[in-house]
C-alpha cells in the first residue's frame, strides 16, 4: 500500500457538545442519586411500605403482582448483594444493571466529552415505543419468574 493511500476507517468515538454532557451529567447524577437514597433506606431499615403502600394484589389473591419484590431487589442491589437481587426479584435487578451501565456511559460523556457512535445509533433507530415494550417484556418475564416460585412454594 502506497503511503498516501489511508484507510478510512469509521469513527467510534465523537466529541459530545455541551449540551450532550449536560444531559448526560444529569442522567448520571439522577441514577446514583437514586441508588445513594436506595442504600440510605436499606441501611437504615426505612419501612418503605408506608411511602409506596403494600401490595394489595398479594393481600387479595395472595399471590406476588408484576411489581413485588422491586424495592426489596433493588435495596439489596444498591447495598451490593446484586446476586440476592437477581434471585428476589430478576426483573428489578436486570434494570438496575441497565441504570449502572447507562450512569457509566453518562459518566464518560459529562467528564471525558466522549461520545458513542452506538448512542446516536441507538437514540437515532429506538423508538419510545420499543423502550416501553422491552420495559413490558421485562416486567412480564420477572413476574413469571416470581410467580412461579410463591406457586411451587404453595404445594
Amino acid at each position: 500500500m502506497q503511503s498516501n493511500q489511508q484507510l478510512n476507517r469509521p469513527k467510534i468515538i465523537y466529541r459530545a457538545s455541551p449540551g450532550e454532557r449536560l444531559v448526560a451529567a444529569i442522567v448520571c447524577l439522577a441514577i446514583v442519586g437514586f441508588f445513594v437514597l436506595s442504600w440510605f433506606v436499606a441501611h437504615y431499615n426505612i419501612d418503605t411500605g408506608w411511602w409506596l403502600g403494600y401490595c394489595g394484589f398479594k393481600q387479595k389473591y395472595g399471590l406476588p403482582c408484576p411489581a413485588c419484590g422491586m424495592t426489596t431487589s433493588v435495596l439489596a442491589f444498591s447495598q451490593g448483594r446484586i446476586v440476592q437481587a437477581f434471585y428476589i426479584q430478576p426483573a428489578a435487578a436486570f434494570l438496575c444493571s441497565i441504570m449502572v451501565l447507562a450512569a457509566s456511559l453518562a459518566f464518560l460523556i459529562a467528564v471525558f466529552g466522549v461520545y458513542f457512535v452506538f448512542l446516536r445509533r441507538f437514540f437515532a433507530e429506538v423508538k419510545a415505543r420499543h423502550i416501553i415494550l422491552a420495559l413490558i417484556v421485562t416486567i412480564l418475564a420477572g413476574w413469571a419468574v416470581t410467580l412461579a416460585r410463591a406457586l411451587a412454594a404453595r404445594s
